[in-house]
Parts: C-alpha cells; structure tokens; sequence
C-alpha cells in the first residue's frame, strides 16, 4: 500500500518530467555538447550506471530484471544486452518515448519491454534484479522503505537503489537550487543519512530475508548520489 506523501511525490514528480525537463534529460543523456555543471551530472550518471551494472552478473540470460525510472533508457539495454528480460518502467510517457525510439535499433540476447507506470505497480510482475537509479531520490525517508518493502516481496536475488547522501555540499546545492524560479526547479531531493537508511532496513521485520551487501557514494561535482545494494539472504 503507497501512501498519501508518496502518491503526491510521485506526481510532481511525473508533472515535472513529463511536461519540463524532457528537453533538458535528452540532451543530458546524449552525446551532445552540455555546459560545465551539466557536464559533471552527465559523468556522475554515468559513473552511477556503470556501478550498478558492475554489481549486477555479467551474463543476466534467463534474469527478469526491473528498471525501475529507466528514464530515456540507457541502463535498460546495457542489461538486455546482457541477456536480461528487461522491463523498464518510468512516470513520464514522454520519457518512455524517447527510450523506445533510441533503443528501436537494439539487437541482442535480451530484450526490453519499456512502460509508462509506477515502478511499485503489481502488475509489472517478479523480477530476479531490481535497480532503482536515482528514481526514488525524491521521496522520505519512510517511503523509500515502503517501496523497498513493496519490491522484495516481488524480487528474487538482488535489489539496487539509490538516495541523495546529506552532506555538506548537497545542502548547498540546495540552497543555490531555491534561488531559481519556482517553474525552473525539479521536485526536491529528500537528503538521508546513510546510518537513518541501513537502521530503517535493517529494523524492519519485513526485509529480514535481505541484507545490506555494498554501499559506494558517487561525486562528480552537482552529482552526489549514494548506491546501495540489497541482497536477498
């Protein structure tokens, strides 16, 4: 059961996407030229990506696995081309479509089924892998677990997601954040302490057949995210 904050969250969220920063994800998820700060995001992101396939097997054949906000799809086919049964999911339509249409050449072992929908939705089925980058970075604390809690009755092997760490410097991006126009501001990061995190987790009754394997923070100056992986015991 999601509740009221998550549901509220989950709609910015999918109004900001959908409706104001496609241009900007396409453009910082390509190859084109971007200005210094986006350019630091674009390394951060891919440093992220290439983290959380280095924790997932080498060969996926015959793995079910759910990318969680695949955004414009680039995590989804480096898993497909693994071999992987890939179902990607993301908020925004218009994010689905513009990974649909840079994967339309695909061609590999896997294959990937991309939909517009909530990554916790119960129809999308069990999975063997869940990765979940930087997509549950705007919720609490509370509701982060209650997604986690939502996807492990539903996963088999692994589960890896990825929270905005609470530094320094994080807090002040934020505050250069609010400086902006109110229409030019993504939905907010929730900053979690690492320690709130694995004691949220690990006190929970209802992940007691998993287990924190690996954390590693990521920094590439205006990106700070913080990988964790939970592994099913």
């Amino acid at each position: 059961m999601t509740s009221i904050t998550y549901v509220k969250r989950r709609s910015q969220i999918e109004d900001y996407f959908d409706r104001t920063a496609v241009e900007t994800w396409s453009r910082l998820t390509s190859d084109d030229p971007v200005n210094g700060i986006r350019a630091t995001v674009r390394a951060g992101r891919d440093n992220m990506r290439r983290t959380l396939l280095d924790w997932l097997p080498v060969d996926l054949s015959g793995c079910r696995l759910l990318d969680a906000g695949c955004g414009t799809g680039t995590l989804a086919v480096e898993a497909a081309r693994r071999g992987a049964d890939v179902v990607a999911v993301d908020l925004s339509p218009t994010l689905i479509d513009l990974a649909r249409s840079r994967s339309a050449g695909f061609s590999g072992p896997g294959r990937i089924t991309f939909s517009s929908d909530d990554m916790l939705a119960p129809k999308l089925g069990d999975f063997d892998y869940v990765v979940a980058m930087d997509s549950l970075i705007h919720y609490a604390s509370e509701d982060i677990v209650d997604a986690i809690i939502g996807l492990s009755s539903r996963t088999r092997r692994s589960m890896l997601f990825t929270i905005a760490p609470r530094t320094l410097a994080l807090a002040a991006m934020h505050f250069v954040g609010r400086l902006f126009p109110r229409a030019n501001r993504a939905p907010a990061i929730q900053p979690i302490a690492e320690r709130e995190m694995i004691r949220l987790i690990v006190k929970e009754p209802r992940l007691v057949r998993w287990r924190v394997s690996q954390i590693r923070c990521i920094k590439s100056g205006f990106y700070i995210s913080q990988a964790v992986e939970l592994r099913c015991r």
